[in-house]
């Protein structure tokens, strides 16, 4: 079974909970024990596991892949549309995570969420691909 939905950005960089969002597409498919794969269809944003209590937890991984990978650094792609770093960075992160299903419900940790990166924005629709299997 795959689903896809979107989500709207509203800022250059972000980082967006998406974990309540893929949490009703696997209670609502039925599955109880196997996979959910979660994928943004686009090069330039990235799906990440991590905290989701405290947003400041985005904002320093946004600041950090920033020192790391600034902007308008000299980056070749630059020249075709400006965003290399935002390549980059989706490709450092990758576009996607695995997590089991247990119990009809995905197996995070207490403080684990799933967060749809944007690199790029801010962007209308940023459409994420729900695969399970079971």
């Amino acid at each position: 079974m795959a689903e896809i939905f979107s989500v709207s950005t509203s800022q250059a960089k972000q980082c967006i909970d998406i974990t309540e969002r893929v949490r009703e597409i696997v209670r609502k498919s039925g599955v109880k024990s196997g996979l959910c794969q979660v994928m943004v269809l686009h090069a330039t944003a990235a799906i990440a596991i991590n905290e989701n209590d405290d947003p400041n937890i985005g904002v320093d991984l946004l600041t950090a892949l920033d020192r790391a990978i600034p902007d308008h650094a000299g980056w070749l792609h630059d020249r075709i549309d400006n965003n290399a770093q935002a390549h980059i960075k989706a490709a450092i992160l990758g576009p996607s995570e695995l997590i089991p299903i247990a119990d009809g419900d995905l197996l995070l940790g207490t403080w684990q969420g799933l967060m749809l990166i944007e690199l790029d924005g801010p962007r209308s629709t940023r459409r994420v691909a729900v695969s399970l299997i079971s």
